[in-house]
């Protein structure tokens, strides 16, 4: 049985005010071109289908074109959401994608509840057991999050995440190949950067050792860098379908083309998709600035360029983007603050952010991105709260 696992397609996601969404349709159509002629028995999508969890017309289109498509090949598909997705409107529409041959699930749940899919397939019988991103917030109850401390509460949210799994993996039998498919973080996955940070630490970070050791084939979504996870089983991220932000730059992106058969573990390629508008970052200095821009004025994707400057130049963007029209980002670096920058990131340069946090949470549970005012009152609270914190210590 081959099937294709692929994740992290991000319909709608924008790049400094540009529209990515038709990139993303030329990809699914190459992946749905691959479905065809590999001959795949099912698709695996492993979350984060849209960007938003309000996405617009024009996003969901898309998707639903390329789930029309597969029906029409008679390939079945099992979707699950992701962190950016809206389980709600995942569950929604639950009935209505099914008619397109796909098996989609909204919230976690347990496998006697829908969590775990049977498809009969030309080339036999596929259990996938399913578990899209879980939130701590929806899976411990308010009484769990106010009673005990950040350590204890993690491990509540482990033990539940460890469970569900496990509960999964019970409709495992012996005549069918048996897969799990989940939207999570893996402790130690190496991250693109481009994934929503709190999702990714903390409590996100799960053992490896949570995953069922009675799969064939472990597919994951949410980690945008395409990577094997070291695991027993077979357990791979496929990545993010185009490169989403400049972290991604020039990095190769595709899908995982699963082949398994019975009582074996899967084996597993890697096969890349042509990127219509690919990423590139250029580095330059002021004095050379035009003759390195000459190098890339064809360039057909789209351009970061930083460029090291003494001293503050007037006009620089203007300057930038009449030789390179396709630059997005333009950034400025002077002496004193370019080691600094030039610095690789790790995750002790990634320090809590409150107002990107309360973005996170807001759009979570209203299911829609904050105003500017909003982020904005949500900012000068913070403040006046923590200068209140600080006073308080200060006194005692």
């Amino acid at each position: 049985m081959r099937l294709i696992h692929t994740a992290d397609w991000h319909l709608g996601r924008r790049l400094k005010g540009v529209d990515r969404t038709p990139e993303i349709a030329a990809a699914l159509e190459q992946l749905l071109h691959h479905a065809k002629s590999l001959e795949v028995d099912a698709v695996l999508i492993a979350g984060d289908i849209f960007d938003v969890p309000n996405p617009t017309a024009a996003a969901e289109r898309v998707a639903y074109e390329f789930f029309c498509g597969l029906e029409k090949a008679n390939i079945p598909a099992v979707a699950i959401a992701g962190n950016h997705d809206s389980a709600y409107r995942i569950d929604s529409i639950a009935n209505l994608l099914s008619l397109a041959g796909v098996r989609a699930l909204g919230k976690p749940r347990r496998g006697d509840e829908g969590g775990a899919t049977i498809l009969n397939t030309a080339n036999g019988k596929l259990c996938v057991g399913a578990m899209p991103f879980a939130s701590e917030r929806r899976l411990l109850d308010a009484a769990t999050l106010w009673k005990n401390d950040d350590g204890e509460y993690q491990r509540i949210y482990r033990e539940i995440v460890s469970y569900l799994l496990q509960d999964l993996s019970q409709f495992f039998r012996e005549d069918s190949l048996n897969i799990l498919m989940a939207h999570l973080t893996i402790d130690g996955a190496r991250l693109a950067y481009s994934e929503a940070p709190y999702y990714t630490r903390s409590t996100y970070a799960l053992a490896a050792d949570i995953l069922p050791a009675t799969a064939q084939y472990i597919a994951l979504g949410h980690i945008h860098a395409y990577q094997s996870i070291p695991n027993p089983i077979p357990t791979y991220y496929p990545g993010s379908l185009i490169q989403l932000d400049f972290g991604e730059a020039q990095q190769e992106k595709g899908f995982c083309l699963v082949t398994v058969e019975p009582g074996k573990l899967a084996e597993v390629e890697f096969h890349p998709l042509i990127c219509q508008r690919p990423l590139k970052v250029i580095r330059c200095q002021g004095e050379n600035l035009e003759d390195t821009l000459a190098e890339h004025q064809y360039y057909s994707g789209f351009l970061k360029v930083i460029v090291e400057l003494e001293s503050p130049r007037l006009g620089l963007a203007d300057e930038v983007r009449q030789i390179c029209p396709q630059t997005l980002q333009i950034e400025a670096v002077y002496p004193e603050s370019f080691t600094r920058i030039q610095r690789p990131v790790t995750s002790d340069t990634d320090p809590f952010d409150p107002v990107e946090e309360f973005y996170h949470f807001y759009q979570e549970r209203l299911e829609r991105n904050p105003s500017d005012l909003v982020v904005e009152a949500f900012e000068t609270l913070y403040k006046t709260m923590k200068e209140k914190n600080i006073s308080k210590t200060s006194s005692h």
